[in-house]
């Protein structure tokens, strides 16, 4: 465009600290659920409602530093839409167990179904041009007659990645139906959605974390096996 953006000369944000985001998302949200719902204070209702708001706020603001919106925040908006939904309409408790295992378990259905297709989502990850010299390691492979090995590699790479949101699923679930047991709406049932919450690192966050770790350990692995070149050979220069 010949019309220069009005806030083109000024700096670029500084990206946030990670600690400030988990503070933000995780910490706050279920310290106000645990500390604050009794009716002396905010009330469940109000409590819920502060503590929905935090992650979307966010969102909201990490969209407008970045100029983007991506799908991921767009399921953690959803997701929290969904679970002041289960809180503000007093639902059963078990929905709320449903859709902690939902949102993980359609991703995994979506990634698994990839594997179909002629890009299996591990490719679009890992093997892009922004990240990989893709030029260089298409030819290196087609060199050493490793193209079709290498495609089978992303295909179970893919389905192992699955295989972690899969994981994920059925550890959100197990662990709402585990802890949240009061009704929806109620001062019990924030406390134990801040419980979920806090546990939900250690029990479920860390652990999927690592297995997708072992994943691209796996790619990273194969690809240097099979093309022989270093990983710092594969890595686009810029």
């Amino acid at each position: 465009m010949s019309v220069p953006h009005p806030h083109a000369s000024r700096p670029a944000p500084s990206q946030p600290n990670t600690m400030t985001e988990l503070m933000v998302t995780l910490l706050a949200p279920s310290l106000v659920l645990m500390q604050l719902s009794s009716p002396a204070r905010l009330g469940a209702v109000g409590a819920l409602l502060l503590a929905l708001a935090l992650p979307l706020g966010w969102a909201a603001y990490t969209a407008w530093r970045e100029r983007r919106f991506s799908w991921m925040a767009g399921l953690g908006v959803l997701s929290t839409l969904l679970t002041g939904g289960i809180g503000l309409l007093a639902l059963d408790p078990q929905w709320l167990a449903v859709k902690e295992a939902a949102v993980p378990g359609v991703i995994g259905l979506v990634v698994a179904a990839s594997a179909l297709t002629k890009r299996p989502l591990v490719h679009l990850l890992v093997f892009s041009p922004q990240l990989m010299d893709v030029p260089r390691i298409e030819a290196a492979l087609a060199e050493r007659g490793a193209s079709a090995a290498f495609e089978r590699s992303l295909r179970l790479g893919t389905l192992m990645l699955a295989g972690s949101f899969a994981f994920s699923s059925l550890m959100n679930y197990g662990l709402a139906r585990w802890i949240v047991q009061s009704p929806a709406g109620s001062e019990a049932f924030n406390a134990e959605l801040g419980r979920m919450n806090l546990l939900s690192w250690p029990v479920i966050v860390i652990p999927s974390t690592l297995l997708t770790l072992g994943v691209l350990f796996y790619l990273a692995r194969n690809i240097r096996r099979l093309t022989g070149l270093t990983l710092e050979d594969c890595l686009r220069k810029s």
